[in-house]
C-alpha cells in the first residue's frame, strides 16, 4: 500500500458529496418547482466565475453505522465562503432552504459567525442570502435540543460592527421570517424577488393566533416593506437582484479603509442639456418631475436608484459624475409638493449616514417646502425625525454640493447642507425661499392693512406683488445669502467640475459616529 493519504481524500470528497445533495432531490425539486435556485446555484450566478472558495463544506449533521462508519451527511443549512464580483474579492453566505428551511435546528451557528468575521477582518463587502429564518430556530429546536433556549443572537455585534466597515448586501429570495429578517434589514442596501419574497417577524401561521388570517404575501410582500422601509428595491427575477448587488457595489469602496473607486468614463463632462433651461414652471402651482433632471445631470445611465417607495418626499441613490461616485439626494415635488416627512425623514438619515461611512460626496437637488404640517405629521413625531436627519446631515464631513432648483423653506429646507465642511452651493433661476412661503403666510402677517382695505383679494394681490419682488433670488445674491445663481444648462459641468475637486479630499478611515443597521 502506498504511503500516501488518498484514502482520506477519498473520505474528503465522499463528505463533499453528501455536501453538493444539499437537502436532497425531494427538496432540490420542490425548491425549482417553486420557482427558486437553490443556494449552491444562486452563489455560483451571483459571483465571477470559477471564484468561490467555501468555507466549512463538510459540516453539518453525520449518521454513523454499528462500526462508526460514515453513512450519511446533511450539511449545515448555512454555506459561505470567498468570491470576487467583477474581480473584486467579496464574502458570500447565503442560507439553504431545502436543509430544514433554514432553521436553527439544521444550521451550525459558528459558521454564520465566521461569514461575518471573516469581512469584518479581511475588510471584504458581505452579501447575504437570505431565505427562511436565517439560523433562527422553531419550535422543534425544543424537542432536538432536549430545552428550551434563552433567546441570544451569539455575533450579532459582528453585524452591527460591519454596518459600519464594510459595505453590507442583502437579497431576500422566500420567505424570511426572524433572525433571517434581521439579517435582511441589517444592510446598506437590500433586495428581495416580487413574486417569490415575503418578509415579517413572524409568519401567516403565527400572526393567524392573534387573529390576523393573512397569506404570506398580504403579509410581508414587497410593497408592504418597500414602503415601510423594511427593505429598498425589489425586482422580477432572482438573476436581477444578483445584478442589482453587483451594481449597488461598484459604486463603494471595499471598506472603510478605501475611498470609492472611480468608474468608466464614457458621458462628456461638459454636456449640457437644453431642456434644463425650462424644466421648472414658472407657475409654482405647476409641478414637474425630479427624476429626469437627475439623469440628465450625472452620467447617462448611472444613476441607481435606492428605495424609491419609501420616503418618496426624496429620491436617494448613487450615481457618476465624470466617473467619478456620488451619493444623490433629490427633492421629489410629486410626493407632498416635497416636502419632508417623518419617513423622508428617516431615509435622509440613513442614506447620509452610508455616505458618510463610505467617504461618498453628497449632490443634492433641493426643492423643499419645508416640514410637512398637520395633525398626521405631529403623531408621526416629525419634528423629531427631522432633527436626526439634520443631525445626520450636520455631522457629515464629505463633500457636499446643494442645486437649489425651486423650494427652500422653513427649518427643514435650512437642512439643505452640511455643517463641518464647505459646502458647494448653486441656485437655478427658478429659486424661491424663505422663512416660510408667501402663500397662506400673508393674511397672517398683514391681516390689519388687508381688514381695512375695501377690495380684500386686490390687497392681498398687491402685498404678494411687492414681496415677490424683495425675494427675488436677485437680492439675496446681493448679500451674498446665495453664492452663484447658475444657468440650469450649466449644472452638468459644475458638477462635473465638483466631483473632480472633491474627489482628493475624500479621506479613507472611519466615520466620526458610526452607523447602525
Amino acid at each position: 500500500m502506498a504511503d500516501d493519504w488518498q484514502p482520506e481524500i477519498d473520505e474528503l470528497r465522499r463528505r463533499e458529496a453528501f455536501a453538493e445533495r444539499l437537502g436532497g432531490t425531494e427538496r432540490v425539486k420542490r425548491q425549482h418547482d417553486e420557482g427558486r435556485l437553490t443556494i449552491r446555484e444562486r452563489i455560483a450566478r451571483l459571483v465571477d466565475a470559477d471564484t468561490f472558495h467555501e468555507v466549512g463544506k463538510i459540516a453539518g449533521t453525520a449518521a454513523y453505522d454499528a462500526d462508526n462508519d460514515l453513512e450519511s451527511l446533511t450539511p449545515s443549512n448555512f454555506i459561505f465562503g470567498r468570491a470576487r464580483v467583477d474581480g473584486r474579492p467579496v464574502v458570500v453566505g447565503g442560507d439553504d432552504f431545502t436543509v430544514r428551511g433554514g432553521s436553527a435546528d439544521a444550521t451550525i451557528k459558528g459558521k454564520h459567525i465566521m461569514c461575518e468575521r471573516m469581512a469584518q477582518e479581511l475588510r471584504l463587502p458581505l452579501i447575504r442570502i437570505v431565505e427562511g429564518s436565517g439560523g433562527g430556530g422553531s419550535v422543534k429546536t425544543i424537542e432536538t435540543t432536549g430545552r428550551a433556549n434563552v433567546p441570544g443572537i451569539d455575533g450579532w455585534e459582528a453585524v452591527v460592527d460591519n454596518m459600519a466597515l464594510v459595505p453590507r448586501v442583502t437579497l431576500g429570495l422566500g420567505s424570511v421570517a426572524g433572525l433571517g429578517a434581521a439579517h435582511l434589514a441589517a444592510a446598506h442596501y437590500s433586495v428581495m424577488v416580487k413574486s417569490t419574497s415575503a418578509l415579517f417577524v413572524a409568519g401567516p401561521p403565527v400572526v393567524e393566533r392573534i387573529g390576523q388570517k393573512l397569506t404570506k404575501m398580504e403579509l410581508g410582500g414587497w410593497e408592504i416593506q418597500l414602503k415601510a422601509g423594511a427593505v429598498d428595491d425589489a425586482v422580477d427575477t432572482e438573476e436581477e437582484a444578483f445584478a442589482r448587488a453587483r451594481r449597488f457595489l461598484s459604486y463603494l469602496p471595499s471598506s472603510i479603509d478605501d475611498v470609492p473607486p472611480r468608474g468608466p468614463r464614457t458621458d462628456d463632462p461638459n454636456r449640457r442639456e437644453d431642456w434644463l433651461f425650462g424644466a421648472i414652471p414658472r407657475d409654482i402651482r405647476k409641478t414637474y418631475r425630479m427624476r429626469p433632471i437627475v439623469e440628465a445631470v450625472v452620467d447617462r445611465g448611472s444613476f441607481f436608484e435606492i428605495a424609491p417607495l419609501y420616503g418618496r418626499a426624496v429620491i436617494t441613490g448613487l450615481a457618476r459624475l465624470d466617473g467619478w461616485p456620488v451619493a444623490v439626494m433629490a427633492s421629489d415635488p410629486t410626493h407632498y409638493g416635497g416636502a419632508w416627512t417623518a419617513d423622508t425623514c428617516q431615509k435622509v438619515e440613513r442614506f447620509v449616514d452610508t455616505a458618510q461611512t463610505f467617504h461618498l460626496p453628497v449632490v443634492y437637488l433641493v426643492d423643499c417646502p419645508g416640514f410637512l404640517i398637520g395633525l398626521e405629521a405631529e403623531r408621526a413625531g416629525t419634528i423629531k425625525q427631522g432633527v436626526r436627519a439634520m443631525s445626520a446631515m450636520w455631522q457629515t464631513s464629505v463633500p457636499w454640493c446643494s442645486v437649489i432648483v425651486r423650494n427652500v423653506f422653513g427649518v427643514a429646507g435650512a437642512a439643505h447642507r452640511n455643517g463641518r465642511r464647505f459646502c458647494t452651493r448653486f441656485a437655478w433661476p427658478s429659486g424661491r425661499w424663505g422663512s416660510l412661503p408667501l402663500e397662506g403666510g400673508i393674511e397672517a402677517a398683514y391681516r390689519a392693512d388687508i381688514d381695512a382695505a375695501p377690495d380684500r383679494e386686490k390687497k392681498m394681490a398687491e402685498i404678494a406683488a411687492r414681496l415677490n419682488k424683495l425675494r427675488s433670488p436677485f437680492r439675496s445674491a446681493e448679500t451674498f445669502w446665495i453664492e452663484e445663481i447658475v444657468d440650469p444648462r450649466d449644472t452638468r459641468p459644475l458638477l462635473c467640475d465638483f466631483a473632480e475637486l472633491a474627489a482628493p479630499l475624500r479621506r479613507p478611515g472611519p466615520s466620526s459616529h458610526g452607523m447602525r443597521p
